[in-house]
C-alpha cells in the first residue's frame, strides 16, 4: 500500500492497524520516502518476505481494470460470482468445506439472536453497492451481514442499495489480503460501523468499530475467548462453538 505524508499524519492509528497486515510505503510530494511495517516484520524479513508473496497470489484479479459499466455488463453475462473493488474485478473462488462449516455456525448464532428485531442477519451471495462518493463504486458480497434498513433501501429491481452495520468475512486463503486490507479500508470509508474478519486458520476473530472513518475500537479474540459485539449488546459469539 502507498499513503501519502500528509495522509498518514492525519490517519496514522489506522495506518499502523494496517501495517500488521502488509507493508505501507510513504511518500511525499510524489517521492517514496519511508515504509512502515510491523515490529515482528522487521524481526524477521524470511518471514515477511513470504507472507508479501502469499498475500500477492491471493488477489485472483482479472486481467485489466474495469469501469463499473464495464463490470455490470460481465456480471449480466455470467454465473460466476465477482467482487468489484477501486477499479478491479475479482472472481470469487468456490469457499472450501471449513469456511461453510464456520459460516453456518455463526449464522445460526446470529439469526438467533436477531430473531424479532428489526435488523436482520443475511448470507452471500448478497451483492452489497458501497460508494465513497459518485465515482467511486465498488461491489462486495461479505460472507455474513447485518442490515438494518433493508425494505427502505431496496431499489426498484430489488436489489438492497444501503450499508449494512456490521459485515463479517471469512478469511480464507485465497482472499486473506483483500480481506485484511482491501475491505478493511473500504468498510472503514464507506460507512460500515462494525467489521468481523473471523480467521479459521489460527482460530481468531477481530473485531473493529469505525467511527468518522476511523479504527476507533479493535479487538482480537483467540481460542476459547468469547467474540463481543461492539454496536450491538448481548450479541456474543464464542470461538469454541464456530471452530469445532
Amino acid at each position: 500500500m502507498i499513503v501519502d505524508l500528509t495522509d498518514l499524519e492525519k490517519n496514522l492509528a489506522k495506518y499502523l492497524c494496517l501495517s500488521a497486515r502488509e507493508e505501507i510505503v510513504i511518500t511525499r510530494n510524489g517521492m517514496k520516502v519511508a515504509r512502515l511495517t510491523s515490529y515482528a516484520e522487521y524481526e524477521d524479513d524470511i518471514n515477511t518476505a513470504g507472507y508479501m508473496e502469499e498475500q500477492a497470489r491471493a488477489y485472483e484479479v482479472m486481467p485489466q481494470r474495469a469501469t463499473y459499466e464495464e463490470y455490470l455488463r460481465l456480471t449480466e453475462a455470467s454465473d460466476e460470482r465477482y467482487e468489484y473493488i477501486d477499479g478491479e474485478i475479482y472472481l470469487m473462488a468456490s469457499p472450501k468445506a471449513y469456511h461453510q462449516e464456520t459460516l453456518g455456525e455463526l449464522y445460526l448464532i446470529f439469526g438467533n439472536w436477531f430473531q424479532g428485531k428489526i435488523c436482520r442477519p443475511m448470507l452471500a451471495p448478497f451483492d452489497i453497492t458501497l460508494k465513497r462518493d459518485t465515482d467511486d463504486i465498488n461491489v462486495v458480497q461479505p460472507d455474513l451481514m447485518v442490515i438494518c434498513d433493508l425494505k427502505e433501501k431496496l431499489n426498484d429491481n430489488n436489489y438492497y442499495m444501503g450499508v449494512p452495520a456490521l459485515v463479517v468475512e471469512i478469511i480464507s486463503e485465497s482472499t486473506r489480503g483483500r480481506d485484511l486490507v482491501k475491505k478493511l479500508e473500504l468498510y472503514m470509508s464507506t460507512g460500515v460501523r462494525e467489521y468481523w474478519v473471523v480467521n479459521p486458520l489460527n482460530r481468531e476473530v477481530c473485531v473493529y468499530l469505525f467511527e468518522d472513518n476511523e479504527i476507533s475500537k479493535y479487538t482480537t479474540y483467540k481460542e476459547h475467548d468469547t467474540a463481543v459485539s461492539c454496536q450491538f449488546d448481548g450479541l456474543a459469539v464464542s470461538l469454541d462453538m464456530i471452530f469445532r
